[in-house]
């Protein structure tokens, strides 16, 4: 089902035809006239009957006889068949803040996420008549595409290259937006914003993933200061060979880079010991 444009008509103009009404049968009834008098009192009854008002941000879904016949979505007074029922829809955007998940990433470790959804109807059509509740709806297939979106990807990128949920937020959220507007365009609704709102390991095992989350960045750390201090030894000798200090056989050579490796990598001060007898 396709939304369309309902028929009606300027509310101030009918309202003015059903006062001309009024007044016709007012002149009949004073006119001895009764039938025709009651009959057009009667008339200006119905045709009251068919008067509404759109809200700014609100849609009026009109159904004549079981069937769909428009959605009316400017704002202001109208009238239509009085025979008809109107239903008033929001178009206003909303917030479905999903509740917390225990689900497990794809490395199979329980975590335990949340995300915010902004949403808004766009087809009153299929908001109203393809699902029972849009409203309920949304929230179900959110939970379902959440669920599903964390068993696509690690917490953390363990492996160089690798999405994870925790360090590619961006791309997190246009992976699940994209498959949320895929599941909800049925509802007629748009999704114009999905974030992960809670994210964090399962309490079971969370202090187990934070002690290996703190070796990793030692690991990374330690791996950062040794290639920082080999290239100070490989300038040191550099210059030492250049400027013609001293000169040093393969031995001293590998002596001083483990003396300086030593010295660069230490976590403590070093304690130097001073050599004042001779050159070794």
């Amino acid at each position: 089902m396709k939304e369309q444009r309902a028929f009606s008509l300027p509310g101030p103009v009918m309202f003015v035809a059903v006062l001309l009404l009024a007044a016709l049968a007012v002149v009949l009834l004073n006119t001895d006239n009764g039938v025709p008098g009651i009959l057009t009192i009667v008339v200006a009854v119905f045709v009251m009957a068919g008067f509404f008002i759109v809200q700014p941000n609100k849609a009026a879904v009109i159904t004549l006889f079981g069937r769909y016949v428009g959605t009316e979505r400017r704002n202001g007074w109208f009238w239509t068949n009085p025979l008809t029922v109107r239903k008033a829809i929001s178009l206003r955007i909303r917030n479905f803040n999903s509740e917390r998940l225990k689900v497990n990433d794809l490395s199979g470790n329980p975590i335990e996420i949340a995300a915010v959804i902004v949403w808004r109807v766009v087809d009153t059509a299929r908001a109203s008549f393809d699902v029972e509740d849009y409203a309920n709806f949304v929230a179900i297939q959110s939970e379902t595409a959440l669920r599903h979106l964390a068993s696509r990807f690690p917490y953390d990128d363990h492996r160089a290259g690798e999405l994870s949920l925790r360090g590619n937020a961006d791309e997190v959220a246009e992976t699940l937006g994209s498959e949320l507007a895929s599941r909800l365009q049925h509802a007629g609704v748009e999704v114009l914003e999905a974030r992960l709102s809670h994210l964090a390991y399962a309490p079971e095992i969370a202090g187990a993933m934070l002690q290996r989350q703190q070796a990793a960045a030692i690991v990374a750390a330690r791996a950062t200061i040794v290639a920082g201090a080999v290239g100070m030894v490989e300038e040191a000798l550099k210059m030492i060979g250049e400027q013609n200090i001293v000169q040093l056989d393969e031995e001293r050579k590998a002596q001083m880079v483990s003396n300086l490796l030593v010295v660069l990598t230490s976590e403590r001060g070093t304690q130097p010991v001073v050599n004042a007898g001779s050159l070794y």
